[in-house]
């Protein structure tokens, strides 16, 4: 089949390059237009534009699927649109141009987290399972029927980071899949079942960790807002980032907020166990060591949060 594509963030990457070296052929790539990064803001392609360069594909550069873009999509008859993370809604009369429609790789288990940051949420909320799905789309948020999906066991220390190039790399090879039952003509939709939750984009506030919430509830946190937007607490007024950390339920009680440095290991009371911190990064500075950090900090104890 002819098949344009839409994606903008590296997760997005690895699905282009699977259906680039599958039998369907890539008429065009749609992603966001380049973004000025860093602190010199340099103009820079996003990495699915950087993809579809080095493999030669035609892109088109938009951050909204407006009359030009849809007039250019049109022109080029694809049989079928694909779109994975790219960061802007597909609206009629665009999402029936192709005659197979567009089918969408989400990172959930849908219905459950809709929405722009489903790994995230799902590891805020603890989710000890994830996802992804294809399913086809339609003008309701992320609601269409499902062709198939992946369940992802959440490993216990694992970011959202890690999570999502996981499910990035096993997305992927499902996308795939489902692109050629379509065009073998066995393809069949599930409508979606179950309690519809939805996942907002991140705030950098979502970031910012609660102290008097459980160990379990921190650790989430801190988890699932890494690496963006960043987990957070501030000591002594100055901002500091929490990298990793891991449960310390071994070790003594500590009032929530509280840091002290036990047994080697820097210590942060919570409403429940103690969390050890693991890697850190002081506003301004390099990432490091916990420990590290803890010794310039030259004192006994401190509070997080203060």
């Amino acid at each position: 089949m002819r098949l344009v594509f839409a994606g903008t963030p590296a997760p997005a990457v690895p699905s282009l390059r699977a259906l680039h070296d599958s039998p369907h052929e890539i008429v065009a790539v749609v992603t966001r237009t380049d973004a000025p990064l860093g602190r010199k803001r340099v103009l820079t392609p996003s990495p699915v534009a950087a993809a579809a360069a080095s493999l030669g594909l035609p892109t088109i550069k938009a951050d909204r699927l407006d009359a030009g873009a849809t007039a250019g999509i049109t022109a080029l008859a694809p049989d079928l649109g694909v779109i994975v993370a790219y960061g802007g809604l597909v609206r009629e009369p665009l999402l029936s141009t192709p005659p197979h429609g567009w089918i969408n790789l989400h990172f959930s288990l849908l219905p459950r987290w809709r929405g722009a940051a489903p790994v995230q949420h799902a590891l805020i909320a603890g989710d000890p399972v994830t996802g992804a799905g294809v399913f086809r789309l339609v003008p309701e948020l992320d609601a269409g029927d499902v062709y198939d999906e992946l369940r992802y066991p959440v490993p216990p220390r694992a970011s959202a980071g890690d999570v999502l190039a996981a499910l990035a790399d096993q997305g992927a090879e499902l996308l795939v899949r489902v692109v050629d039952r379509i065009a073998a003509g066995t393809a069949s939709a599930t409508p979606q079942q179950g309690e519809v939750t939805y996942a907002a984009k991140l705030t950098a506030d979502d970031g910012r960790i609660r102290w008097d919430e459980t160990a379990d509830a921190v650790l989430s946190r801190i988890r699932g807002t890494t690496p963006e937007p960043g987990a957070f607490t501030t000591v002594a007024g100055a901002r500091l980032k929490v990298l990793a950390a891991h449960r310390a339920d071994r070790e003594p009680p500590l009032a929530a907020g509280r840091i002290a440095l036990h047994a080697g290991q820097v210590l942060v009371g919570t409403a429940t166990a103690p969390i050890a911190l693991a890697r850190v990064q002081p506003a301004g500075k390099q990432a490091m060591d916990a420990g590290a950090w803890w010794r310039g900090q030259r004192q006994a104890e401190a509070v997080a949060g203060s």
